[in-house]
């Protein structure tokens, strides 16, 4: 089944059949959406008619309210309730973060359901510091959950692990996994096949994912019985007044029809402040939300401290979000990102890795920048698809340095169309003004000891990164301006890593007293102090043993010929001294060692004649008891 997905919308919800039950209906008005997607008028009467779904769909076209309906109408209108032990529906999302949003979605209808209402309970499996493997099952035992979501690995635990005794899924009406793609690519395969194993083969299957693989094709094939495949398409638009003919080939696309994804090309020293000149540009077209994504979490621990205290980023409220961060910490994050009341005047930037570029509905998201090209073309279109979401309109940017232009091509190979912005004023920095952004950053960093160290490591992971980038025909590390994107961190000097190996003219380091440049954490300048006065005494101790050395040495070239003789004879003597002991030792050992051979020999001699003596012996005794045995005899 294939679904023309040009249009945003597919017909009101009343025309669902059989219809939806009221409250759920009255639910979806409230939450503002009064018109079906076209995953959702494709995949919901499917789904509630007992069919096994396939559907592949663009990032933000609706997928989880096309699983979230049905399942709550099927368990809702079940006509036997679950048993305390049994679960309902299994919900396996790849990361923590969209397991908790597809919570939250479900929470909503639970929540609204009319008081006395059998409406199914709800249970969230992921890692945090208030929940263990333990945990959860106690929490499933204590509230009889019917509807389970989580990762890979904590639902493995719960149904195999420690609750493997505790929980039944004989009853199991539906199992969903969602971003089906990204679960394989995470390398969960293993998890997933031993679930599958264990759970009832008469179910309905939902498998949802924005691209299709052929890892994903297996899976279809491991857990499906007789799928329907939804495709919903987007479909470039004709130019107005033109009929469609029969010949016509409309370009499909891998993103919603309402992002526009835009590119500029930029030396390596250029891309902070182009990064910088997109943030005014999109202000000043109204735009308030925006993600910025980079390569590794070491870039965006680096970066957010950075940009936290440029001027030019003084009106920004800025977050940041990777995966080194504790779980409280990334969800306290995305929530505040979400809920911020971005205006013009009070725009909010979050910076993140790609833990939030699959799936996660950040509403209101304007503009997506990708400071940093993901390592595949899937990845670029989960990003950029943090905005333009439900029909929204969004723009998505990305920044590329030198030969990463052939990167456009790719993308429109894969059916992402990617343009240049007429509108934005894409002209070569002047060499003033990089060197102010240069200078302004290098300020920053020298406020605190920490920045330098978090820099340097920053620029050493994003070159790990580069260098193993799966597109490497058009990623070369040999082919980056290193020193370039130096610049653009506001490095104070080059770190030693092979790849800065040689004479670099076009670098200078910055002016630091590197003794008296602290850390702002006490504790942290007090370890250093300590190291560096350790330092200082090693080296003062060096250097006065090198000058001993070499004072020694020189009285040793000048002293007197007569000296020399002397010192020659007394060396003479000692060397035969040592001689004359060497073959004393040798002698000594060697007498020794006879000595040695011949208290063993001795000591066989002993012990042979020893036994001759027993053997002399009891032929002796037997010869007598013989004999005595004879007159015995004789004498009967």
């Amino acid at each position: 089944m294939s679904s023309n997905a040009s249009n945003a919308f597919a017909g009101p919800w009343t025309q669902l059949e059989p219809p939806l039950t009221p409250w759920i209906a009255e639910m979806i008005q409230t939450m503002g959406f009064v018109q079906m997607t076209p995953v959702q008028a494709s995949t919901i009467p499917l789904f509630r008619k007992h069919k096994d779904v396939v559907v592949e769909a663009v990032t933000g076209s609706g997928k989880t309210l096309a699983f979230t309906i049905p399942i709550l109408e099927k368990l809702i209108h079940r006509e036997r309730p679950f048993k305390k032990n049994e679960i309902g529906a299994l919900i396996i999302s790849p990361t923590r973060e969209l397991a908790t949003q597809i919570f939250s979605v479900f929470s909503h209808f639970v929540d609204a359901a009319p008081e006395g209402e059998d409406c199914p309970n709800l249970l969230l499996l992921v890692s945090g510091p208030d929940s263990s493997p333990a945990q959860d099952v106690e929490r499933f035992l204590e509230t009889s959950a019917d509807i389970v979501i989580g990762t890979p690995g904590r639902v493995e635990e719960f149904l195999l692990g420690r609750g493997s005794k505790h929980i039944s899924v004989k009853e199991l009406e539906v199992l969903v996994f969602d971003e089906a793609d990204r679960l394989l690519d995470l390398g969960f395969t293993g998890t997933i096949t031993r679930i599958l194993n264990h759970l009832p083969k008469q179910r309905r299957t939902g498998l949802f994912s924005a691209t299709m693989t052929d890892g994903l094709s297996e899976l279809v094939r491991m857990g499906l019985r007789n799928p329907v495949r939804v495709v919903v398409k987007v479909e470039a638009k004709r130019a107005k007044g033109t009929k469609r003919k029969a010949e016509d080939v409309i370009e499909d696309r891998r993103t919603p029809a309402s992002l526009q994804n835009y590119y500029i090309q930029c030396r390596a020293e250029e891309k902070t402040i182009q990064l910088v000149r997109i943030l005014e540009h999109e202000l000043a077209r109204a735009s308030s939300k925006f993600i910025i994504y980079f390569a590794t979490c070491a870039t965006v621990d680096y970066f957010y401290r950075i940009f936290s205290r440029l001027s030019a980023l003084k009106s920004f409220e800025i977050s940041s979000l990777h995966g080194h961060l504790p779980p409280e910490k990334r969800a306290q994050t995305l929530a505040n990102f979400a809920a911020h009341p971005s205006t013009v005047n009070n725009p909010a930037i979050l910076l993140c890795t790609d833990v939030a570029a699959r799936g996660l509905d950040l509403p209101d998201v304007d503009v997506v920048v990708q400071y940093d090209c993901p390592v595949d073309t899937k990845t670029f279109s989960h990003r950029a698809g943090r905005t333009a979401r439900m029909g929204r309109e969004g723009r998505a940017w990305v920044i590329l340095v030198g030969n990463e232009i052939d990167y456009v091509d790719l993308l429109q190979v894969r059916q992402i169309p990617v343009k240049e912005d007429a509108s934005f004023p894409n002209a070569p920095a002047q060499e003033e003004e990089l060197a102010g952004l240069l200078e302004e950053m290098r300020k920053v960093n020298l406020q605190d000891r920490d920045l330098y160290d978090k820099g340097v490591k920053a620029f050493v992971s994003f070159t790990k990164a580069y260098s193993k980038h799966e597109a490497s025909y058009v990623f070369r590390i040999k082919n980056l301006d290193l020193v370039g994107t130096a610049k653009s961190y506001g490095l104070l000097r080059l770190p030693r890593m092979p790849e800065l190996k040689g004479e670099h003219e076009e670098w200078e380091d910055a002016d630091v007293d590197w003794d008296s440049y602290a850390y702002l954490d006490k504790a942290r300048e007090a370890k250093r102090l300590a190291e560096q006065s350790e330092s200082a005494r090693a080296e003062r101790y060096e250097e006065k043993r090198a000058k001993k050395e070499k004072r020694m040495e020189f009285s040793k070239k000048n002293a007197a010929w007569s000296q020399k003789s002397v010192t020659r004879e007394v060396r003479d003597k000692r060397r035969e001294k040592k001689d004359r002991k060497r073959k004393w030792e040798k002698k000594e050992q060697a007498e020794q060692a006879d000595k040695e051979a011949q208290a063993k020999a001795d000591a066989e001699d002993w012990e042979e004649m020893a036994a001759d003596e027993r053997e002399a012996r009891k032929a002796k005794r037997a010869k007598m008891m013989s004999a005595g045995s004879s007159k015995a005899f004789i004498g009967l």
